[in-house]
């Protein structure tokens, strides 16, 4: 059973990860906030608070959302209270002026992180992983060609209908995510290792002996 202590997360992990699935896994199993940016955007231009409205006129004209209204996002979920009983972040802080940024916020509502979970796995294996995966797009259904193949070769088991590749699964344009990945948030593992927050999972192990990882780290 998970303990009583409030916990304040980020997870950080390459796509291929299994961030996703940790994700849920914690949000239901601890009752946290889970906040996702790219959700918070949608819904502030949906709702039209003056955020949405700000993000949207700069979406609309063809430019990238910078760091000020992706903290201003923030700062509104914390306002609102909807993470009083603890929150896990995905997909935030990519940069470290987000990182001061998200700590500035929590500073002034008296709270803090209380751990950045960093999901560590070999670049050839998300490659195996990502470049392997293969969709029936009616159903949803997804395959992999090695840990969970379809009875016939690119086939759905179900229909019969073709399966999909999505273009940018390809190992080369993998490959082109990861470093950026990368890139981006070398800085921030340093950041967070440095303020002694930062804990390490070996992400190639099974989903199951992942959470194992994340129930240890969280419970103790």
């Amino acid at each position: 059973m998970p303990n009583s202590k409030k916990h304040n997360l980020i997870l950080i992990g390459a796509p291929g990860s299994g961030k996703g699935t940790q994700c849920e896994f914690i949000k239901k199993e601890y009752g946290l906030a889970h906040l996702s940016t790219g959700d918070m955007l949608r819904e502030a231009i949906k709702n039209g608070t003056r955020i949405g409205l700000e993000a949207k006129g700069i979406i609309e004209s063809g430019n990238f959302v910078g760091d000020e209204i992706v903290l201003g996002l923030v700062k509104e979920k914390f306002d609102m209270g909807v993470c009083v009983n603890g929150f896990v972040l995905d997909g935030f802080p990519r940069t470290i002026p987000q990182a001061e940024g998200l700590a500035k916020i929590l500073s002034e509502i008296g709270d803090s992180l209380t751990s950045v979970i960093y999901f560590e796995i070999d670049d050839s294996e998300i490659i195996e992983r990502i470049s392997g995966r293969c969709t029936h797009p009616a159903s949803g259904r997804i395959y992999h060609v090695k840990y969970n193949p379809p009875k016939q070769p690119g086939i759905d088991d179900v229909t019969g209908e073709p399966l999909v590749w999505r273009d940018d699964d390809n190992p080369e344009a993998v490959k082109v995510r990861l470093d950026v990945f990368h890139k981006q948030t070398a800085p921030l593992v340093k950041f967070y290792d440095d303020l002694g927050i930062l804990k390490r999972v070996n992400a190639k192990l099974p989903p199951k002996e992942v959470t194992e990882q994340i129930k240890r780290i969280l419970e103790n």
